[in-house]
């Protein structure tokens, strides 16, 4: 299989533009992200981050209008229907997705796509990786989403989020939160543990997703580029604690995440998750198997282990993702980085807007499941 194209990180070419085709097995150029220095929108064609309200929508709902292989004309030229001509080489419905599927296929084979530096592939993203998402998303979890409207509508910011449910299944759901509704079709770009990027198969899934190592250099790289960056303080702490302290947020760390946004110059987006503390109810830790393992813990459940793998099923839980009003960033000097007191009233701020909102949700809410 021929290697897909690299694109700079200081490129700013639109993911979305279509590269003349290559030879099988000719390598690519290095994409990158728009530099700060550099807007998308002054090379003349829009960014990444800066698509048309509806746009990424309207591509993946292959019926809908404006989609793949619809006019979206209206009036007498709708009524009038294609030209003569235009059905047969259009097909029907199933003939377009099956040329769109073979199509995508076709890059995938001769390398014909593109990723950036960090191997972050868009295309398969928002083609494969949210497709499968989706109906966790929808249909099992039932993600009710609100204050998405407080993320920027371009430029980078910094969403910092509580973490819960033994598998970070919330993290999960808060980018396809992001990639479905945020009004300007923005993508989320994930920090994640060490843990993630030395698991075969999940390593390859969690870079073309997006994600990258939780470490202050990658993430203002990102913001810096433009991006939105997801980051979960808590960690292993938060995501591995004990069912009876559900909704009780653990450290935030040293606000290591407070300083790459104010070095960024971009807003912080506390955000606050209920429904993934019960997905997993965990009641106990096998310490000693989890340490023969290698894993930070190893969660007993009322299902896990002793239903095998029927036990690693989620319950299915109702959830709601609530992004805050942003804390700018922008009007401190860039030496505020380096202040420690500054760096804890800022973090406190933040873990206490998610703590307060965590205790609005879950009294707002009707039932676990409901």
């Amino acid at each position: 299989m021929a290697d897909a194209k690299v694109i700079p990180f200081d490129d700013d070419r639109s993911r979305a533009r279509r590269r003349p085709a290559r030879a099988e097995g000719e390598a690519a150029a290095v994409r990158a992200l728009p530099g700060p220095q550099q807007a998308p929108e002054e090379s003349g064609e829009p960014g990444r981050s800066e698509r048309a309200p509806g746009a990424s929508e309207a591509s993946r709902a292959p019926g809908a209008p404006g989609a793949s292989g619809t006019s979206g004309a209206s009036g007498p030229e709708a009524a009038a229907g294609p030209e003569p001509g235009e059905a047969a080489a259009g097909g029907s419905g199933w003939e377009r997705r099956l040329a769109s599927g073979l199509a995508f296929l076709r890059r995938r084979v001769t390398g014909e796509y593109e990723v950036d530096e960090f191997g972050y592939d868009e295309e398969l993203t928002d083609q494969v990786l949210m497709s499968l998402l989706r109906p966790l998303y929808e249909k099992y979890f039932r993600v009710e989403v609100k204050g998405v409207e407080n993320i920027p509508a371009k430029g980078g910011a910094l969403i910092v989020a509580n973490h819960s449910g033994t598998l970070p299944l919330d993290g999960l759901m808060m980018q396809v939160a992001v990639h479905d509704h945020h009004p300007a079709g923005r993508h989320l770009r994930l920090l994640a543990a060490d843990l993630v990027f030395v698991l075969p198969v999940v390593n390859e899934l969690a870079r073309k997703a997006g994600h990258t190592l939780a470490c202050a250099e990658d993430a203002e790289r990102l913001l810096r580029a433009g991006e939105i960056v997801g980051v979960m303080p808590e960690g292993f702490k938060g995501i591995g604690k004990p069912f009876g302290e559900r909704y009780k947020l653990q450290r935030f760390g040293r606000g290591g995440f407070v300083s790459t946004a104010l070095r960024a110059g971009v807003p912080i987006v506390p955000c606050s998750i209920v429904g993934a503390e019960e997905i997993y109810p965990m009641l106990g830790n096998a310490k000693t198997l989890a340490r023969v393992l290698g894993f930070p813990y190893f969660p007993l459940t009322p299902t896990f282990p002793w239903l095998g793998p029927l036990g690693a099923l989620p319950l299915p839980t109702k959830w709601t993702i609530q992004f805050g009003e942003p804390i700018e960033t922008d009007s401190y000097a860039p030496e505020a980085a380096e202040d420690p007191m500054l760096m804890f009233n800022l973090t406190d701020q933040v873990r206490e807007q998610i703590q307060h909102t965590l205790y609005k949700l879950l009294v707002q809410r009707r039932s676990v499941f409901f």
